[in-house]
């Protein structure tokens, strides 16, 4: 079965738990060399952030790749925030997710909800934004389906726009939901440092 796969890369990767600013914070190192550091908000147990970084050509370090939450972070560096923060009057495009489903906004998007059309791309797996005043058009994947092995189903997407703000809504299969409140489950049994010292527990 396709699931278990990811879930037992999870499971093998080696964790760092700390808990901050009423937030618990994972930072996943796998056998292959790459990095995934995500958060979580301790009341709700809702993703807030998930980055990932793998090693470059040199066998350093590369750069954070932002998939979940704000692509400003400080995470990012100085530099890269100060082009997006410039280019404000741009379409910004970040992913925001619930606790059921998969959501991207795309700020700065002033025309009318009947301009967009959103639709599922099965053969590229990928959903695809696209204007009829060919002002805006946007590509993009859905990692988490790719990493679980699911086909990708137009009848859970849909979106909404509201305060210039374009909002695309996937609802997460069950087979994701499930996944994910296993994970959480383990997760909270992993010990974290207390939020006043700089210790972490890795598991």
């Amino acid at each position: 079965m396709a699931v278990p796969s990811w879930l037992e890369r999870l499971r093998a990767a080696s964790k760092t738990v700390l808990v901050q600013d009423g937030k618990r914070k994972i930072h996943y190192q796998f056998e292959d060399g790459k990095e995934m550091a995500e958060e979580y908000d301790m009341k709700t147990g809702q993703l807030v952030s998930r980055r990932w970084r793998e090693k470059n050509t040199l066998g350093g370090a590369g750069k954070w790749q932002v998939e979940v939450g704000d692509p400003t972070s400080p995470l990012l560096g100085p530099l890269e925030s100060e082009l997006i923060k410039e280019s404000s009057s741009n379409p910004v495009f970040m992913r925001k997710d619930t606790l059921t489903s998969f959501q991207w906004r795309i700020r700065n998007l002033p025309y009318p909800k009947e301009v967009y059309s959103v639709s599922v791309e099965k053969e590229q797996r990928c959903c695809v934004i696209r204007t009829t005043n060919k002002k805006y058009y946007k590509k993009f994947p859905i990692p988490d389906l790719d990493r679980y092995q699911l086909p990708l189903d137009a009848a859970a997407l849909s979106f909404t726009h509201t305060n210039n703000t374009l909002i695309i809504t996937y609802q997460k299969p069950k087979e994701i939901l499930a996944a994910e409140e296993e994970l959480q489950k383990e997760l909270k049994k992993i010990k974290a440092a207390n939020s006043g010292d700089g210790d972490c527990k890795t598991q």
